[in-house]
């Protein structure tokens, strides 16, 4: 009999850590798939991305509308564990994979292990900073089975009491395609977002929730110079979290400024391209501690999201001050790097992926957990 495995994804971002894994799945005899969609995939101001989704092909897709007229965290995520519940009951599962560190990820979280469905967490185990430290350490107690990027989440699941027969080291996906041959040239990518510029660099500030009160301070500080700034910009929307209007309301005054193209969301293997070819990032995004070390690109990261990340000689961390970040824009012509090896895996995450969800032991982990004391 074929084994059910429900994938859930609430932002671009997951979707695209996972996107190479249901594919595969998908391609094998013993596996049914099934993709459950929500959170900013369901937004028109976010860019609707429902749609590259759909575009990919995949048998199975449930779409779910969880956000509420208050974007509340707490809201959304009791929407998402009554849609989801919802859904399993139709098509039962024999397991449900999340990601990371959203709010959709941990109601996937609860109400799998409350339903006595097998939970696997892909890259649990790590440091998050802010709130987001919270849900990702709580998914993956709540989850039974962790797929995580490298020895140092693994050591601190360990750490939080996890069977070390549970976690599975498979590095991270994306990884698999930004060295694929799936990426578009450049060319295909800047006619496409019809971007006009021949050199630029890409600007993403997302919001901090436990600093939501400062948030529109700090929007206005990293708009400010920006526009203080002489280099050409692809600015992609925030997520929605907590702040994020604020964020919104300062790009506002980047609007009908010709060194700046603003999205709301980009496609994944675009957004990569457009990464790999770029003069730096600068921001508070993942990619810039993930992805941007891979390609050698500069990484301006300001404030305090991705404190306690992996960092890397690349990085020039600043402040939300203004005067600060123009200060780092000025240097940042001359802060040349090199492409890093950095320890997210060798592009083979994929493989991996397949190796362990293919062998009988992970379907025997036991649904009941047991505590391991070190």
């Amino acid at each position: 009999m074929k084994k059910k495995v429900l994938f859930l994804t609430g932002t671009r971002a997951d979707f695209g850590k996972i996107k190479s894994l249901i594919s595969i799945l998908e391609q094998q005899e013993g596996f049914e798939v099934f993709v459950f969609v929500t959170g900013m995939h369901m937004l028109e101001q976010y860019g609707y991305t429902v749609l590259e989704i759909e575009r990919c092909g995949f048998k199975n897709i449930h779409t779910f509308i969880n956000h509420t007229h208050e974007t509340t965290m707490d809201l959304t995520l009791a929407k998402t564990i009554e849609g989801l519940s919802a859904f399993i009951k139709t098509v039962p599962p024999d397991m449900i994979i999340v990601h990371g560190d959203r709010v959709e990820t941990l109601a996937g979280a609860i109400v799998g292990s409350l339903n006595n469905i097998l939970v696997a967490h892909i890259e649990g185990g790590e440091l998050s900073g802010t709130v987001d430290e919270l849900i990702r350490h709580s998914v993956s107690k709540l989850s039974h089975i962790h797929f995580v990027s490298n020895a140092d989440a693994a050591k601190r699941l360990i750490q939080m009491g996890e069977k070390m027969s549970s976690i599975f080291t498979i590095g991270s996906p994306d990884i698999d395609v930004m060295f694929s041959d799936a990426l578009p040239n450049l060319s295909v990518v800047q006619s496409y977002y019809q971007i006009p510029f021949d050199t630029y660099a890409i600007a993403m500030f997302h919001p901090v929730t436990t600093e939501a009160a400062e948030m529109q301070h700090h929007a206005d500080h990293f708009v400010a110079a920006l526009l203080e700034d002489t280099h050409n910009y692809v600015v992609v929307f925030p997520n929605n979290d907590l702040g994020t209007n604020a964020i919104l309301e300062a790009y506002k005054k980047l609007e009908n400024n010709a060194r700046f193209r603003i999205f709301p969301s980009l496609r994944f293997e675009y957004f990569l391209t457009l990464l790999k070819n770029a003069q730096y990032i600068i921001g508070n995004s993942s990619a810039g501690i993930r992805e941007a070390p891979y390609y050698g690109i500069p990484i301006i990261n300001i404030g305090t999201r991705q404190q306690n990340r992996a960092v890397h000689a690349a990085i020039i961390n600043v402040d939300y001050e203004a005067k600060s970040i123009v200060a780092a824009l000025a240097l940042i012509d001359t802060h040349k790097v090199a492409a890093s090896d950095t320890d997210f895996g060798q592009g083979n995450s994929t493989q991996l992926f397949l190796e362990s969800i293919d062998k009988e032991a992970i379907w025997s982990i036991n649904h009941q957990k047991q505590f391991r004391d070190i």
